[in-house]
């Protein structure tokens, strides 16, 4: 005899549903049973409720302030930290806050030196394409630090994962490597090895701007130090040297951030990576091995650099100055129409100010008070079916509302498929008589 499955209705006890395992295989219409094991008909028990009659309530917005700055929407999280946006409440400047937690960096190896050292490190820095550390607060009752940075409105690695090939546009990919290259060439005439180039850790501002981000194993040698040899690495698997996957005790530093920038600029330009594994064992396997596989359908002086960044031995490995001098780097490549612009947060193309809603609850007019607590489903659908202005972008990739037709016309073609999301909380049906049980 087959197994039955019995469900009861929250609303009427006396109402079960019986369906033996061969008709719940099938997809077989179920038994409804009463008390009395008679068959009736549920149909009586379910009515149609109009899209109108189904209402979403919007989250609260509670505004909560650190120190001076307002707090916004979450950023990204992370094993140890969270980002969050914020605005200067004095300089209205806006800005992205780290909170980390001590409870959760005490777990991880070299947690706590790592977040003192990055700390230590970007007080010191300043240039146009490292990220700038604005203040640090610390609040030992609840065992949080936060860093307050400039605010950045994505990173490469989410824009190369909204793309179908998972790729830059060359000429798009060249622009960010020389920012790159600039960073870069700072932080080493700074005596600081990276290591941990890789798109995630590269951000953009709202003007374009490329930003080294994250610090967090980066080493800054000594001043008197005779070479850049470094003992330590504990960066991204992927984007490790041989001299790093084969054992070395000791290595070049600065060799490191070249074949990690080359890797990065491999991933841009390729969609790929030059070496992969199924596991952390095989991937070192193989960069240690090193043979390198360029595209063929690459252009040839790229196809160059990236064998001078890639090369196994760091001695004969492309320096900075070499690659600054390279014919790729120096030749702008000509701008085609593609262009990969920064994923929408939330469905946002226009990147707007998070901490605006938390300003409106704690200190907003009159007409924004109430407004939007509710949504029915009837006005989400008719508001996601609303027309909306294409969007231009300009060589930094600024978005701009444009109505002429001929920019209409390149803008829908450039760009991508959008998604659409009311940030919502606590479905609820509203209470008719009409959706209750008779």
């Amino acid at each position: 005899m087959n197994d039955k499955m019995a469900i009861v209705d929250c609303e009427s006890d006396d109402l079960l549903c019986v369906r033996d395992s061969e008709s719940f295989d099938n997809n077989k219409p179920s038994i409804w049973l009463n008390d009395d094991n008679d068959d009736i008909d549920i149909q009586q028990f379910f009515h149609k409720v109009e899209s109108d009659e189904i209402i979403y309530q919007t989250k609260k917005k509670r505004c909560k302030m650190i120190g001076k700055y307002v707090m916004g929407d979450m950023l990204g999280e992370g094993s140890y930290a969270k980002v969050k946006e914020a605005l200067d409440s004095q300089t209205l400047c806006r800005r992205a806050v780290k909170i980390l937690k001590k409870k959760k960096l005490r777990r991880i190896p070299n947690g706590e030196e790592n977040a003192r050292r990055e700390i230590q490190l970007l007080k010191s820095l300043r240039h146009k394409n490292v990220i700038e550390l604005v203040d640090v607060m610390i609040d030992e009752e609840k065992q949080k630090m936060y860093m307050v940075m400039e605010y950045c409105v994505g990173g490469l690695q989410d824009m190369l994962e909204s793309t179908p090939d998972k790729k830059f546009p060359t000429w798009q990919a060249h622009g960010y490597f020389c920012q790159l290259l600039d960073g870069l060439e700072y932080l080493h005439s700074q005596g600081i090895v990276h290591k941990d180039i890789k798109p995630s850790n590269l951000l953009l501002t709202l003007d374009g701007t490329l930003k080294i981000s994250d610090l967090g194993v980066a080493e800054a040698l000594d001043l008197y130090a005779a070479d850049d040899t470094c003992y330590t690495s504990q960066g991204s698997p992927a984007f490790q040297p041989p001299e790093i996957a084969n054992g070395n005790e000791k290595f070049h530093g600065f060799k490191v951030d070249i074949w990690s920038s080359g890797v990065t600029l491999y991933n841009l330009t390729t969609g790929q990576y030059p070496f992969e594994g199924d596991n952390i064992y095989r991937l070192f396997e193989s960069i240690g091995r090193c043979q390198l596989t360029i595209p063929t359908d690459l252009d040839p002086t790229l196809q160059d650099l990236l064998a001078g960044m890639l090369e196994k031995d760091p001695e004969t490995r492309l320096s900075l100055q070499l690659i600054r001098k390279h014919p790729w780097v120096i030749r702008k490549p000509a701008r085609t129409l593609d262009f990969v612009p920064v994923p929408p947060r939330a469905g946002d193309e226009t990147h707007s100010m998070t901490v605006l809603p938390y300003l409106f609850d704690a200190y907003g007019e009159a007409s924004h008070q109430g407004s939007n607590e509710y949504i029915t489903e009837r006005q989400l659908n008719e508001e996601q079916r609303g027309s909306r202005l294409p969007v231009m972008t300009d060589d930094l990739g600024v978005g701009c509302s444009t109505s002429t037709a001929d920019n209409g016309a390149a803008a829908a073609a450039a760009e991508p498929k959008r998604s659409w999301r009311r940030p919502t909380s606590c479905l609820s049906v509203k209470r008719l008589s009409s959706c209750r049980p008779s």
